[in-house]
C-alpha cells in the first residue's frame, strides 16, 4: 500500500498508445503511478481514454511534471524524429528527466539519439521488449537493457512493474543488439522448424504426433515449445506481432553483420528469405505465418 502511495505522485508520461504502448500504460497505472499518454493516432488516443488513460493534446502538455518517460514506437528513426529539433524531446524535457526506450531498433541510431538526449542533460535506456500485447498488459514481459546502473537504479520500479524477466547486457545500445539477436533466432527457427516439420510429414509423421517428443528433446526451441503449439498448428496466427515488425529487425540484424564485418552465410540466407517473403506475405501478417511462405519459388 505504502509503495502504490509513493507510486502515485511520481507521473509518466507514455509515448506511442499501440498495442504494445497501450498494455504498458495499462501495467504501469495498475501498479499505482500516475500516467499520461499520447500518440499521432486519433483512434490510439480514443482507445486508451476508453481504458482510463490520461492522454495529452501535445508533447509539452504531456512532458509537463513527468519525471520519465516510456518510448513505443515502430523504429529508431521515429524515436529520432520525436527527440530531435527545437520542439523535440530533448529540448522539452526537464533536466535529468529519464527516457525509458521499449522500441526495436537500429544499435546507430540510438547511440545517435542517447548522445543528443544526453547534451541536454536527459537520461536514457534502451531496454527493447518481448511479450507481445498481452505480456505488455500483463507485467510479463521479458527486457533487454542497455544503460549505466545508476539508470537502471533510477528506474527500477517501472522496469519491475513492467518486466517480469530483465537483463542488463550493458551501456546504451546493447539493449538492441541483443534484442536483434533474440530475433534473428526466433526468425532463424521459424524457418528451420517448418523445414523439419515438413520433412517428417513428407515421410509419414505428423506435427501433432512429433511436437511432444521434439519439446522432450534437445532439438526444442522457444519456436516449437509455444509459437507452433499455440499460433500455428491451431491456424490462429494472432501473435499480434506482425510479419513488417519482424522483417524490419531481421533487416536491422543483417545491416549490424555487415557493419561488424562479418559473414554469417546461415543468417546471411535467413536474411535473404524473410525480405523475399514481402512478396507474399503482408506487413499486417501475423509473423508465424513465414512457416507457410515457399522460399523456394523466390
Amino acid at each position: 500500500m505504502n509503495e502504490e502511495i509513493m507510486n502515485t505522485s511520481q507521473l509518466i508520461s507514455v509515448i506511442g498508445l499501440g498495442k504494445m504502448g497501450l498494455g504498458m500504460a495499462k501495467t504501469l497505472k495498475r501498479a499505482g503511478f500516475a500516467v499520461r499518454g499520447m500518440d499521432l493516432s486519433a483512434q490510439a488516443c480514443q482507445t486508451a481514454r476508453g481504458e482510463g488513460i490520461d492522454v495529452a493534446e501535445d508533447l509539452p502538455a504531456l512532458l509537463s511534471g513527468a519525471s520519465m518517460i516510456v518510448l513505443s514506437l515502430p523504429n529508431s528513426q521515429n524515436v529520432l524524429s520525436l527527440v530531435e529539433g527545437t520542439h523535440g524531446l530533448a529540448k522539452l524535457a526537464g533536466e535529468d528527466t529519464l527516457v525509458l526506450d521499449t522500441t526495436t531498433g537500429d544499435p546507430v541510431l540510438t547511440r545517435q539519439i542517447a548522445d543528443i538526449l544526453s547534451k541536454e542533460g536527459v537520461r536514457y535506456i534502451d531496454a527493447p521488449v518481448s511479450g507481445g500485447p498481452r505480456g505488455a498488459e500483463s507485467g510479463q514481459l521479458t527486457m533487454f537493457i542497455g544503460a549505466d546502473h545508476s539508470d537502471i537504479e533510477k528506474a527500477q520500479p517501472v522496469l519491475e512493474a513492467l518486466g517480469a524477466k530483465r537483463f542488463h547486457v550493458g551501456g546504451v545500445t546493447a539493449g538492441q543488439i541483443a534484442k536483434l539477436v533474440n530475433n534473428l533466432l526466433v526468425a532463424s527457427h521459424l524457418l528451420t522448424a517448418s523445414e523439419a516439420f515438413k520433412m517428417a510429414e513428407s515421410a509419414g509423421v505428423s506435427i501433432e504426433q512429433l511436437i511432444d517428443a521434439v519439446n522432450a528433446g534437445s532439438g526444442r526451441s522457444g519456436v516449437t515449445l509455444y509459437n507452433y503449439p499455440s499460433r500455428i498448428m491451431n491456424d490462429a496466427f494472432d501473435s499480434g506481432f506482425t510479419m513488417g515488425l519482424m522483417r524490419k529487425d531481421v533487416n536491422l540484424a543483417m545491416d549490424l553483420m555487415e557493419q561488424s564485418g562479418l559473414k554469417l552465410p546461415v543468417s546471411s540466407k535467413v536474411g535473404a528469405i524473410w525480405k523475399a517473403s514481402a512478396a507474399a506475405l503482408a506487413d499486417g501478417d501475423d509473423f508465424n505465418r513465414i512457416v507457410t511462405f515457399d522460399s523456394t519459388e523466390h
